[in-house]
């Protein structure tokens, strides 16, 4: 029986993802610092072969000994952790600032190099992190947590080539708006909002391609924000 560990498995895409994952039969390892929610999630959907665990994407001593200590190495690991303010507040508030970069790049980068160079545990077959097409392009609207979001998707990309001679698959989930609890309060297009659970299939039941992009019309707005030249990009709000 396969095992997939989620850090930051307390987001509203890891917990759609680990129902999923439960109705494929797998043994799951969630680990968050919101252990207590997780466990009242256990029991509501009657999750015996969910393990919670305590992880602290910021507490980077810690991480060798989480991963160590795990009772089973994962075949498959899926970082979800993440943190989101406003562009205004994170230009005026650098400790804010700092936790985003920590949290969505600092953190992943120290968690999964752990778990990347452990050449003994040959069980590992795929990486999944979750970014944002906020790292496609520089936006003023969102580029101080647009930047957390690039350096993540280009350190997995360069983790992809790796890890390529071990034959483990590294993705990214390069997504649009999600109705989550990160985006809880922002006025954003209804037509375009994902729901958690249409996320999380994509992620489970993704193909080998690099980029996971949920959503036609995500995809389409993708390629437009790839390609547009700088000048009509800066009009963008």
């Amino acid at each position: 029986m396969k095992t997939v560990l989620l850090l930051g498995a307390n987001s509203d895409v890891a917990k759609a993802c680990i129902l999923q994952y439960h109705a494929l039969g797998y043994n799951i390892i969630a680990a968050s610092r919101s252990t207590v929610l997780l466990e009242h999630f256990k029991n509501d959907h009657q999750l015996d072969n969910l393990y919670v665990i305590y992880f602290d994407a910021l507490d980077y001593a810690s991480h060798t000994t989480f991963y160590t200590q795990l009772h089973t190495k994962p075949h498959c690991v899926i970082y979800a952790a993440g943190y989101l303010v406003d562009n205004e507040t994170a230009i005026a508030d650098f400790e804010k600032a700092f936790t985003m970069m920590q949290t969505n790049y600092c953190g992943a980068l120290s968690i999964l190099n752990i778990i990347a160079n452990d050449v003994e545990n040959a069980h590992l077959e795929r990486i999944v992190g979750i970014s944002s097409l906020s790292g496609v392009r520089g936006r003023k609207s969102n580029y101080i947590y647009g930047t957390t979001k690039a350096a993540f998707t280009h350190y997995l990309e360069g983790l992809r080539q790796a890890l390529a001679d071990r034959n483990i698959l590294v993705q990214v989930v390069i997504s649009g708006y999600i109705r989550t609890k990160i985006n809880k309060g922002l006025q954003l297009n209804e037509s375009l909002l994902l729901e958690p659970e249409f996320v999380a299939s994509k992620i489970v039941k993704a193909h080998k391609g690099f980029k996971i992009i949920p959503g036609f019309k995500w995809k389409i707005i993708h390629q437009i924000i790839r390609f547009l030249p700088e000048q009509l990009l800066a009009k963008l709000p």
